[in-house]
């Protein structure tokens, strides 16, 4: 059997979904195809089951890539206003949580069912736990080889994603078949991920597990300023989340647990006010006890602030605002919301997402060279590219 569409979109994700509407809205034939028996997981998983589907916020400075430029034709052609659009027009409930980031205020199931009801809409057929044995490209025409027979098309769209949470069904395909093209694909990390250490500053997040605070974390010009959360393995939480992205292994980060105040000026005012105050005390009016005892303890510093010496006090301050931390890695991809690197931008055409050596050939979505910070701009990376590429097919 032999299935001729004019468009095949393989990856029934975010962006996989919106090239195929946007494509058959143009009346293309087309087919989308996923190898797992559920379609849109990561969206399913997203924002705590409620996705975080976009920021009002979103544009091109919230991504890493290594063409900075890359995502702003896409952006230019489809904003996180058109996709609030779509929300609405839905009659879907959402709220701002903060800093722009969107969410459901039901399910992100509603997410999902809109978009198949888009795809249905225009005749998009849906197949799932289909597996790709081989793809091959024969003149103008792409023929893909699954255990549900032979599919062929015109415009191949690969939105596979990338290598992160594998217990969802994430898989290297999309990079294998950018490499069966000869096309490059950049260094591969988890991103948005939690940072892990060993022995001494391990034992400290340990004793803290599950405490959390503001803080501002920073690697060379880069900071980020929202919540760190102290884990079994080291730590996590937004900011830590969002500096991963920028991490280098042996790189040292910059942690202020308390952004908004100088530690050094508040423990000289202190020293001269009640100098029999105990330093732990002193700390835990602006941190959490169990943190302010932790830091005391690590620094064995527990006494009063009158009998410190100003080295004592140097110390404790340099902790509070300036604690230098040198991961030794990350939780990896079992964890990571993203993938850092993809295939590489230079490949492709921003106005189109087509390859620009083999016409066609479209890549949208994770599996590119183009990751966005934490807060719904992944989704509206996927959005934007996939429209894109739908217009495009």
């Amino acid at each position: 059997m032999n299935n001729q569409y004019d468009v095949i979109v393989i990856g029934a994700g975010a962006a996989g979904l919106m090239c195929s509407i946007e494509a058959g809205k143009r009346g293309k034939s087309v087919c989308l195809i996923d190898h797992s028996s559920k379609i849109a997981e990561k969206i399913r998983i997203s924002g705590g089951g409620r996705c975080n589907f976009t920021n009002l916020y979103s544009n091109p400075s919230n991504f890493l890539s290594k063409n900075k430029h890359f995502c702003k034709s896409a952006f230019a052609k489809y904003t996180q206003n058109d996709f609030i659009n779509l929300i609405k027009k839905h009659n879907i409930d959402f709220y701002e949580k903060k800093l722009g980031q969107l969410f459901c205020i039901t399910s992100a199931k509603e997410i999902i069912d809109m978009l198949i009801a888009e795809c249905m809409a225009q005749n998009v057929e849906i197949n799932k736990e289909t597996k790709i044995s081989s793809l091959t490209k024969n003149q103008n025409t792409y023929s893909i080889k699954t255990n549900k027979g032979v599919y062929s098309c015109s415009s191949l769209v690969i939105a596979t994603g990338g290598l992160s949470i594998p217990k969802i069904g994430a898989t290297d395909f999309g990079y294998r078949i950018a490499k069966q093209f000869n096309l490059k694909v950049t260094n591969l990390l988890p991103a948005l991920v939690p940072l892990t250490f060993e022995e001494k500053e391990l034992e400290f997040c340990k004793s803290l597990a599950g405490l959390s605070l503001n803080a501002s974390v920073k690697i060379n010009k880069t900071v980020f300023n929202e919540g760190l959360i102290f884990t079994h393995r080291g730590i996590s939480g937004p900011s830590i989340l969002q500096i991963s992205s920028y991490w280098e292994i042996k790189q040292p980060i910059s942690i202020n647990l308390l952004p908004e105040l100088n530690m050094g000026l508040i423990l000289k005012e202190r020293r001269n006010a009640n100098p029999k105050q105990n330093l732990s005390n002193i700390l835990s009016d602006y941190l959490p006890n169990r943190l302010a005892l932790a830091i005391c303890s690590k620094l064995s510093i527990s006494k009063k602030i009158g009998d410190s010496s100003n080295k004592d006090l140097k110390n404790l301050s340099n902790f509070v605002n300036d604690w230098i931390v040198i991961p030794t890695g990350t939780e990896g991809y079992k964890t990571a919301e993203v993938t850092l690197g993809g295939v590489d931008t230079k490949e492709i055409s921003s106005s189109t997402m087509e390859c620009i050596n083999y016409p066609g050939l479209f890549f949208i979505g994770e599996v590119l060279d183009v990751t966005g910070h934490l807060g719904g701009h992944n989704f509206q990376w996927a959005w934007s590219s996939g429209f894109l590429a739908g217009q495009n097919v």
